[in-house]
């Protein structure tokens, strides 16, 4: 069923688990009037990819809203109208700041001024590849020492199913308050395409699920306010796995695209014609297209905190762990066409060569760097004695992070200047406004793992798929 701004909450939605005793009408009532009329105080706790576009669309709609962030550095760009993020750039920013609708804080305790609380803090995988979710304890624990009767309690942070109610819940009611009684819990899972100007936060549906029926009937009241449509399930439970279906959707698909790719390169075939000309049936078919592996904090991620939490049910998710195993094995699949191109085209191997990388970001348009399959490459190429710089327009300077800390401060090269005394390129995210032309008339190989060449009509024995 779908909602829109107008509709009510449907009669009869329960959640699963334990029914709470009612709430008291009246206090229900009021918050539900204040979300309507836009005049409840809204806090996003976390203001990363996630959270700031949510905090953005709450204030933009008329809500105060004050975003949480505990990293220095990003509080300080942010109170300047700074994102840090391309997607955000000061035009969305600086607008909501002056109006006096938006404001930027480190301090937990400002939390007890709102009325909703909405988290939206990291959920990464440990080293152990298993899900991780201190930063969502650490928020919920600082929310519960603030937590007031009347307030709304949503977790956006996607993770498997089951962590709002086993995990958020008692944190919060440790003080003695219940919710649905006392206070209010739901889960909405965040939706963002970073680098899309087709969608804004406010354009995307939202699902919503409560852990009782005031929960939701709340969340459905807040979430209507400042988002087009939005789309009630019967739990948390199901809200949270509607996340991760998503995501393993994807994971799947490209996994598939990626094994066709070597499928069908081992028979000479070129996979990005094939999935083109396939997408020319209008029904039956979804073009994915193959690359180096997947990036980015859902799509490698999302699918094992799937799998972690099916293997913890006894239903283990085969087809969902051989998705994420054949795009983690893509990068080393590159490194073994580079090597064989080398070879063919130039009599050499990797040892004392000096490879390009064309795009760091884990896709084109942006400026994330996490999970990105080319940070792995990077390392592989040098560990077969290769030098490895990379050109990335958006990417000036490696952040530190710890699947890869040997990399922390690496600079891009300018252009055309990286070009010089190079071997070889390599193409691993194909940003637009890139000299690709260029690139194929500079150096005497070019390893292409987008079609980024034959996209734009470039053409040559040197220019190697991948």
């Amino acid at each position: 069923m779908l909602l829109t701004k107008r509709d009510a909450v449907p009669a009869g939605l329960a959640a699963t688990g334990v029914e709470p005793r009612a709430a008291a009408p009246a206090r229900l009532a009021q918050l539900e009037a204040r979300f309507a009329a836009r005049t409840a105080r809204i806090a996003v706790v976390g203001l990363g990819y996630a959270g700031l576009p949510m905090a953005l669309a709450l204030a933009e709609a008329g809500f105060p809203t004050l975003g949480l962030e505990r990293d220095a550095a990003r509080l300080a760009r942010l109170a300047t109208g700074e994102s840090g993020m391309r997607h955000v750039g000061p035009e969305s920013l600086a607008p909501v700041l002056a109006s006096g609708r938006f404001a930027v804080t480190g301090e937990w305790e400002r939390l007890g001024e709102a009325d909703a609380i909405l988290i939206c803090v990291p959920t990464p995988l440990g080293a152990d590849r298993a899900p991780d979710l201190s930063a969502v304890r650490e928020a919920s624990a600082a929310v519960a020492r603030i937590l007031r009767p009347g307030q709304l309690v949503v977790l956006e942070s996607t993770t498997w199913p089951g962590t709002t109610r086993e995990v958020v819940q008692p944190i919060l009611e440790a003080g003695g308050l219940r919710c649905g009684q006392d206070v209010f819990l739901a889960y909405s899972p965040e939706r963002e395409d970073p680098g899309n100007a087709g969608f804004r936060t406010a354009t995307i549906p939202r699902v919503v699920g409560g852990a009782d029926p005031a929960s939701l009937r709340l969340a459905m009241a807040l979430y209507g306010a400042a988002i087009e449509r939005v789309v009630p399930v019967a739990s948390l439970e199901a809200a949270e796995a509607v996340k991760l279906a998503e995501n393993a959707f994807r994971a799947v698909n490209i996994a598939f695209a990626n094994e066709m790719k070597l499928v069908l390169g081992g028979m000479g075939i070129d996979v990005w014609e094939v999935v083109a000309a396939a997408a020319s049936k209008p029904f039956g078919f979804l073009p994915f297209w193959p690359g180096p592996g997947v990036g980015g904090h859902c799509i490698p991620v999302d699918p094992l905190y799937l799998a972690w939490k099916a293997r913890a049910a006894g239903v283990p998710a085969r087809f969902v762990e051989l998705a994420a195993e054949i795009n983690a094995d893509m990068p080393f699949h590159v490194l073994t066409a580079l090597q064989g191109a080398m070879q063919a085209r130039l009599g050499r191997d990797l040892a004392d060569s000096r490879i390009l990388l064309l795009g760091v970001a884990y896709k084109p348009g942006i400026e994330d760097v996490r999970e990105s399959p080319a940070l792995r490459l990077i390392e592989l190429i040098e560990e077969q004695g290769g030098e490895a710089p990379y050109h990335d327009p958006l990417v000036p300077v490696l952040p530190a992070l710890p699947e890869h800390p040997g990399l922390a401060g690496r600079r891009s090269l300018d252009w055309p200047a990286a070009l010089a005394g190079c071997d070889a390129a390599l193409i691993v995210t194909d940003h637009a406004g890139i000299d690709y032309a260029g690139l194929c008339a500079a150096l005497p190989l070019v390893v292409d793992t987008r079609d980024a060449c034959g996209r734009r009509g470039l053409r040559g024995a040197h220019i190697v798929k991948a």
